[in-house]
């Protein structure tokens, strides 16, 4: 078939793409070339709009052994362990077909993972929606939690946090990204990176079908009427065939005979074929007739480009072919000579005996367009003159009725309670709380993990809200008592040909990259996903950071539920009363206006820093960070889980009820202490100069806000746990 500058539009090049192409290659690409140029150079593979600024976070750090660039990151946890991360997206795939797009996006995440040797150990998601009244919203969140968790639970890895949040921004284009962590010790750790000349390639696991074809160049697009018609190019996931292949991987790991290991991800032969080649700067000869196929007549073009999942490409030793076939025969999964490493670095493809490809390696990965895109830089936005008359008429009970029942805030037991977060026996806290966190087996060493969004912050003023998503992910890897050592971020956006969205990325990543860098957070591994709109409106930028920590001990880990009676609560950090961009705000006052909270880096660090010293000492028997809601959401949470209840102190009155109860203020926690540690810790904090209060004393059964005010538990645990599990009946 001729290849002209239409059917590369088709494929979603540009006319100077495709112009590019030719040059390259001194002749035009015949239909499979296209296709492969199509795949690697889309915005999902080749990241063409975002490695300019991506390039600019910090990377390195004491824990790191591998930052972004391999399959996942991966870093140093003491005693020759290492944990290997990341976090991904599959949001085009989900809207379209929700429980095939989750399930796969689980899948794909976990395959990066144990394609570095590494077991998983514990899975997360970070998952948008709609508006509850939109029509597709209960739908789609249905579909989405019975994928992931089908997927999950049936390869035995537990789901050990999340978060989920609706906002009408998502109507057209929810967002699923799914995070996997994984154990495995630092002297068996496997790269992609190919090495040697003449060495064979092998394909491992499910046969290739036809889905999938086009998922990458899908997801580098934006949504239309004709949706529906995308549904071929969503993955189907077998999580049955994935675990096989998991056991036989791990099984050919514990030998030597693994030069180079890549999962079949986005552009599935296409992309793990050519980025092993382009790591290792070599050649690749594949013979598509030995690839395993599960369908008849299918076409090179088709092979190359199928994203059919459980797939794995490695490069072997000489001679270990027969011992490599025997592990995969065992676990009964197709196992395929189908190439070898050459010295041509060129990618080269033969079908019935003749060349059907033949492009220079470089001209795919190292040519690959890289855009600097046009952005509008942000406004800081006006505070907003709430009147205090506003405020004074509202009453209290009143609101933290609406703002525990908000559907940002209520609980999620309904969606956790489907996946299993305790499968492998080493989950010691579940989702619910500010971190998941896993026992390493057979040791003290515990691996705390949290996932965490501000869509609204991040739309309000993007540089902010970068830097209060890595701040957030400290404070709730903090609040469990793990010490914080690094990230993966997941960036959801809309269209980067649209200034005002790429303004919104450029901004993020510089507020993402300032707060990990000043708090040694380093970011190791992540995604980019741009184009998710629906026609010309683009979802609220949604950057998800995924934060891993480690708690040397694991029996001074801390959990949120309030303790016994009689103990002391605190505030850590100052509430200043901010209220604009609160949930507050927007859902009580409906003032969608105004800047977020401002994030202070010192205080983060300090205040942070200082509870981990006092953790250490054995004096905190509760703590929780303080965030979406405000402080009296927190403490009623620690009272949810408690089933205890706290009589507040006299209020100083230096700002308004309201705004002291409901405003976020970043860098704050809520502790419990025993009244005999109250000069110890008070000491400490003194010395550390962080801003503290005691704020009441822990009773039975009730919240008393003020003599007019009082809450039963029973009333803050059904505000709070009423509204998904009504909204999903």
């Amino acid at each position: 078939m001729e290849v002209n500058e239409k059917i590369a539009l088709d494929h979603g090049l540009k006319t100077e793409e495709y112009k590019k192409i030719c040059d390259l290659l001194e002749r035009t690409p015949n239909l499979t070339e296209l296709g492969i140029f199509s795949a690697m150079w889309n915005e999902h593979c080749s990241y063409k709009s975002s490695r300019l600024h991506l390039k600019k976070l910090p990377t390195k750090g004491k824990k790191v052994i591998q930052g972004p660039g391999e399959n996942a990151g991966v870093i140093d946890i003491e005693d020759g362990d290492a944990i290997v991360f990341k976090i991904e997206s599959h949001n085009h795939p989900s809207f379209i077909e929700p429980y095939q797009g989750a399930a796969t996006g689980v899948g794909g995440i976990m395959r990066d993972v144990f394609t570095m040797g590494a077991r998983p150990i514990a899975n997360l998601n970070s998952i948008h929606f709609g508006s509850p009244q939109h029509k597709k919203t209960k739908n789609l969140l249905r579909g989405v939690v019975h994928g992931i968790g089908g997927y999950g639970n049936c390869m035995g890895v537990p789901t050990i946090a999340g978060q989920t949040s609706f906002d009408s921004s998502y109507n057209g284009n929810i967002l699923v990204n799914a995070m996997t962590l994984g154990l495995v010790k630092k002297n068996k750790i496997f790269y992609s990176k190919a090495a040697g000349l003449n060495k064979p390639v092998i394909y491992v696991g499910s046969k290739t079908g036809r889905d999938g074809i086009h998922g990458a160049s899908m997801a580098s697009a934006s949504f239309d009427e004709k949706i529906e018609e995308k549904k071929p190019t969503v993955q189907v996931g077998d999580p049955f065939t994935e675990k096989l292949l998991l056991e036989a991987c791990l099984e050919l790991m514990a030998g030597d005979s693994i030069i180079a290991i890549q999962d079949m991800g986005a552009a599935g032969l296409t992309s793990s074929s050519i980025e092993m080649a382009s790591k290792g700067n070599l050649g690749i000869e594949i013979n598509l007739n030995k690839v395993p196929c599960r369908e008849t007549k299918m076409t090179p073009y088709e092979i190359m480009l199928s994203e059919s999942q459980e797939r794995m490409l490695i490069v072997l030793e000489n001679g270990k072919e027969e011992k490599a076939k025997k592990i995969f025969d065992k676990w009964n999964l197709d196992f395929a000579v189908i190439g070898k490493t050459t010295n041509s670095k060129n990618i080269e493809l033969f079908f019935d005996n003749e060349r059907v490809a033949n492009i220079p390696v470089n001209t795919l990965v190292e040519n690959s367009p890289m855009y600097n895109r046009k952005w509008k830089k942000s406004k800081p936005p006006k505070k907003n003159k709430i009147k205090k008359e506003t405020l004074n008429k509202l009453k209290i009970k009143d609101v933290l009725k609406k703002v525990l029942s908000n559907q940002n805030i209520c609980s999620k037991e309904w969606i956790w309670q489907q996946y299993d977060h305790t499968v492998m026996g080493d989950t010691i806290q579940k989702p619910g709380g500010d971190s998941g966190v896993v026992r390493i087996h057979g040791t003290n060493k515990a691996v705390a993990a949290s996932v965490d969004s501000s869509a609204v912050y991040c739309w309000a003023h993007p540089l902010t809200g970068g830097k209060q998503i890595v701040a957030e992910s400290w404070r709730n890897l903090i609040s469990v008592g793990a010490k914080p050592i690094a990230i993966t971020n997941c960036l959801n956006f809309g269209s980067p040909e649209n200034e005002d969205n790429m303004g919104e990325f450029v901004e993020c990543v510089q507020g993402i990259g300032e707060a990990s860098k000043y708090l040694n957070f380093p970011v190791v591994s992540g995604n980019v996903s741009f184009y998710n709109q629906t026609k010309d409106v683009g979802i609220k930028p949604t950057p998800s950071i995924g934060g891993v920590g480690l708690i040397i001990d694991y029996k001074k880990m801390v959990t949120m539920d309030f303790k016994e009676k009689d103990n002391l609560v605190l505030a850590i950090g100052k509430t200043e009363g901010h209220i604009d961009q609160s949930l507050f705000a927007r859902s009580i006052l409906d003032e969608k206006n105004g800047p977020p909270p401002e994030v202070n880096l010192f205080n983060e660090k300090n205040n942070g820093e200082t509870l981990l010293h006092i953790i250490e000492n054995d004096y905190i028997k509760s703590a929780h960070d303080i965030s979406l809601g405000g402080l009296l959401t927190a403490v009623s949470k620690m009272c949810i889980k408690g089933n205890k209840g706290i009589k507040f102190k006299k209020f100083k009155n230096f700002i308004n009820e309201i705004e002291y109860f409901f405003s976020e203020d970043q860098g704050r926690y809520i502790i419990e202490i025993k009244p005999e540690d109250l000069k110890k810790v008070r000491n400490i904090l003194d010395k550390n100069s962080v801003h503290h209060e005691e704020i009441g004393t822990i009773i039975d059964n009730e919240m008393i806000i003020n003599e007019k005010t009082k809450v039963t538990i029973d009333e803050l645990r059904s505000y709070n746990t009423n509204w998904l599990n009504e909204y999903m009946k």
